[in-house]
């Protein structure tokens, strides 16, 4: 069962923030080192001064990005730009976002929700995660003792729970850089927060996004209960807060791979390689149905880029191929277009190792992609259909993982609306 709870959030104080848009930012892992400045020179109270932190030549043990953080947190604390609400709530939000020429929305509820071990089945992953961004998180963590920004939890809605919950309260609004209008209302009745908690109770969650983000909490959560000889469960590095959203309700995006490094030679054989096992049509450039194209596509199916100068080419798996995906991939991958490109193509055509390197990056956006190889900073771009909700329920109810950056959810939750203290043990 999931324990989904109300918890006492800190927020900005809006006596002293005239315009909450001004301080909030998406979660680290998607802003570039250019948006990172843009939001520094934003606004002096910017939550990216906790949230993702500069790094600087002469940082060192005593002085780096995460003892910055903590020492901004704690002076906003103290000057009261962030304040801890009076009573445990329960945060109701509304994401309206543009999306090729229509306004769609969808609501979620930010909670704070019990940790559990993945191998309880409670709470399923479905990507492969790194070890980089989770230790980053956690020193993080560590310093500041809070979640800044909320991992996204889907689970299979039953009803319209959060459509029939009550708003009378005056809403909170922000709207992003990329059009995203983010409105909250606090909700603090306690019919309203038994009536939600208690939904919870027989589903399943699903993370959607913020894979290192739980894990960093079950490795914080780890610490905290060696550190103690007496936990009552209560503690706030019990839970982690989630933004909690219906999976027929959010949006799925491409995730497209750029891939650069490669030797000549490998790129002249890999025509023929992708022949053994694909029907390749060369598509005269420009093609400006290309996206269409792709997603009326059956089966696994993909696009390529840079592969002949002029054309885009789009791969379709042919019937009669049969593959052996090498033995360090996951047994189970080979059902859905990421995984054959991971694991066939970068890893056994390529040498791309998916999991690390320089010489692999990820985009949302498939013009930008095609401009990266004509310009020479990348030499191929991958470029794929979107990966249907019920797909990676599916996958995750299997308990397998699938490649890194799988899946892309849209819009994402941002940083700075509100923030779960875990140093809090009064849940109540």
């Amino acid at each position: 069962m999931a324990d989904v709870l109300p918890f006492r959030g800190l927020r900005y104080n809006l006596k002293q923030i005239d315009d909450l848009s001004k301080v909030i930012t998406p979660p680290y892992d998607v802003i570039s080192p250019e948006e990172q400045e843009c939001y520094y020179e934003r606004d002096l109270l910017n939550i990216i001064r906790l949230e993702y932190g500069k790094e600087y030549p002469g940082d060192s043990p005593h002085d780096n990005k995460y003892i910055r953080s903590a020492i901004t947190f704690k002076k906003w604390i103290e000057q009261h730009i962030l304040v801890q609400e009076e009573q445990p709530a329960f945060y109701l939000l509304d994401c309206c976002y543009p999306h090729q020429g229509d306004l769609k929305s969808y609501r979620v509820l930010i909670a704070r929700v019990r940790l559990e071990d993945w191998s309880t089945g409670q709470i399923r992953p479905h990507e492969v995660t790194r070890e980089g961004p989770q230790i980053d998180r956690l020193r993080l963590t560590q310093m500041c003792r809070v979640n800044l920004s909320p991992v996204m939890g889907i689970f299979r809605e039953e009803g319209n729970l959060f459509s029939n919950l009550s708003t009378s309260t005056s809403p909170l609004r922000a709207v992003d850089n990329y059009g995203v209008t983010y409105t909250m209302w606090v909700l603090v009745n306690a019919s309203v927060i038994s009536i939600v908690s208690s939904y919870f109770k027989d589903k399943i969650i699903y993370i959607a996004d913020g894979h290192h983000r739980y894990e960093t909490a079950l490795a914080y959560q780890k610490l905290n209960k060696t550190a103690h000889s007496f936990c009552t469960g209560k503690e706030g590095f019990n839970f982690v807060m989630m933004a909690l959203a219906g999976s027929q309700d959010i949006l799925t995006l491409p995730c497209h791979r750029l891939v650069r490094g490669l030797k000549e030679e490998m790129l002249a054989q890999l025509d023929k390689r992708l022949s053994a096992y694909f029907e390749i049509e060369e598509l005269p450039l420009p093609c400006k149905n290309w996206q269409n194209n792709l997603k009326a596509q059956e089966g696994v199916t993909f696009s390529l880029y840079g592969l002949h100068k002029g054309y885009l080419h789009l791969i379709r798996k042919r019937k009669d191929a049969k593959w052996v995906m090498p033995p360090d991939i996951p047994r189970a991958w080979g059902d859905l277009d990421v995984d054959i490109l991971h694991g066939l193509i970068l890893r056994e055509m390529l040498g791309v190792d998916s999991l690390e390197g320089e010489c692999l990056e990820y985009t949302h956006d498939g013009e930008k992609a095609i401009s990266q190889v004509d310009s020479g900073e990348y030499q191929l771009a991958f470029l794929l259909n979107p990966t249907p909700v019920e797909s990676i329920l599916t996958t995750a109810d299997k308990g397998i993982r699938m490649p890194p950056k799988s899946t892309y959810f849209y819009p994402k939750m941002p940083a700075g609306l509100v923030i779960n203290p875990l140093w809090d043990d009064k849940l109540a």
